[in-house]
């Protein structure tokens, strides 16, 4: 028997019984639409988050106060963490290839304007800030570039703040109080939204040393770094490490780029991909096992015929095929279409609810397939064997 031959034997044995077949077929496209639809969650996710988190660019520095290691020195003088202070932020800006820093104070304190009042973020912040994280300012300007140490109540206000406090009324001039003490109101933020949980919009920004008075604290919550694209961001890194020992007497900040924060979010996101493929793939596990069934069935129904062809001159191998190969078309065509259903799936979802980040993983996507078309080799084996082993002779009598 030639290939084309037995690919068309196997094909005709297979619609033959079209119900049947497309039963055990389903079991399998069920599965890899699970797949599909998974993994584009997850892709979506994976890729929303990073989106999320590179609008500002890719080359700004984190320095935070402490070390994010354990070393096994005794506490006391050597383990005292120095606060990261406003003198810090202006000495990093000598830094080579430093294009601006940013102080951050973060907390939350109830703002009063219009005539209304509601708790909001409040940010303190240097006047780079904009630049640092291509933030515009939709009414008025940002905080100016007053002396650090000692600049002057001014405010601007995010988008949803100005709204809910002024509504569409221009605020630029108005008194806020904020946690009791009043701003001038120079400026209102375009409208950003949320940043991995944070709501930018719902934010009063205010000098970073008012803010450190505001709740009392000695130093920063962080120091954001803008560094020059076409520089190493080892080299900056370098470069900051030294300026902090010079300032701190050692290094006691824990100095993160933009590039690890990126790698360890792609870590924890891939992680979460593969394990919804890996629920996902429970699905074609059952299929795999109503392919066995089936094909099982199938043995002793076609035992005469699997006779005949042994008459005929068919050796062990040319049946195994057959029933291999029926069993892998049936693995195929259901993995086909649940290919099929599980991108028009991706397709509705995306139009019908487009806040719900779906994306297709090729990889994924191709790895289901191939997956699907190896069960139904995998679940074929036992039964393949077995019609191989008949006796032709008695396989002929029970016609």
């Amino acid at each position: 028997m030639q290939g084309r031959d037995l690919l068309r034997f196997t094909t005709r044995s297979a619609l033959s019984h079209r119900l049947r077949s497309g039963l055990t077929a389903l079991g399998i496209g069920i599965g890899v639409t699970a797949v599909v639809l998974l993994t584009a969650i997850g892709e979506g996710l994976h890729h929303y988050v990073l989106d999320e988190f590179t609008q500002f660019g890719t080359n700004i520095i984190g320095i935070n106060p402490g070390r994010s290691t354990t070393f096994g020195a005794a506490t006391g003088v050597f383990g005292a963490v120095r606060p990261l202070t406003i003198d810090d932020a202006e000495a990093l800006k000598r830094v080579p290839f430093v294009l601006n820093t940013v102080p951050i104070v973060q907390g939350t304190a109830s703002a009063e304007g219009g005539g209304r009042e509601r708790s909001t973020n409040i940010s303190g912040v240097g006047p780079e800030m904009p630049a640092a994280f291509d933030f515009q300012v939709a009414l008025g300007g940002f905080l100016p570039a007053d002396d650090p140490r000692a600049p002057r109540p001014l405010a601007v206000l995010g988008a949803t703040v100005r709204h809910e406090l002024y509504g569409e009324r221009n605020p630029l001039g108005e008194l806020l109080r904020v946690g009791g003490e009043r701003y001038r109101i120079v400026g209102v933020m375009e409208s950003k939204g949320q940043v991995l949980g944070f709501d930018l919009d719902d934010t009063v920004y205010i000098p970073a040393v008012r803010a450190l008075e505001l709740y009392n604290r000695q130093g920063l919550f962080e120091i954001d770094v803008l560094y020059d694209k076409s520089a190493s961001a080892d080299e900056v890194v370098a470069g900051i490490e030294r300026m902090i020992i010079a300032r701190h007497g050692g290094l006691d900040v824990t100095i993160t780029t933009q590039q690890q924060m990126l790698d360890v979010l792609g870590s924890v996101l891939d992680v979460v991909t593969f394990a919804v493929a890996a629920l996902g793939g429970i699905s074609l596990l059952v299929g795999g096992v109503g392919i066995f069934t089936i094909m099982t069935i199938a043995v002793r129904e076609r035992t005469a015929e699997i006779g005949l062809l042994r008459a005929v001159g068919a050796g062990r191998g040319q049946v195994r095929a057959i029933f291999l190969g029926e069993s892998m078309l049936l693995a195929a065509l259901g993995g086909v279409g649940g290919l099929l259903a599980g991108t028009a799936i991706v397709a509705l979802i995306g139009v019908a609810v487009p806040l719900l980040p779906v994306r297709l993983s090729l990889p994924y996507v191709a790895a289901a397939q191939a997956i699907a078309v190896l069960i139904g080799l995998i679940a074929g084996v036992v039964p393949a064997q077995r019609a191989a082993a008949l006796d032709p002779v008695a396989a002929l009598r029970t016609e």
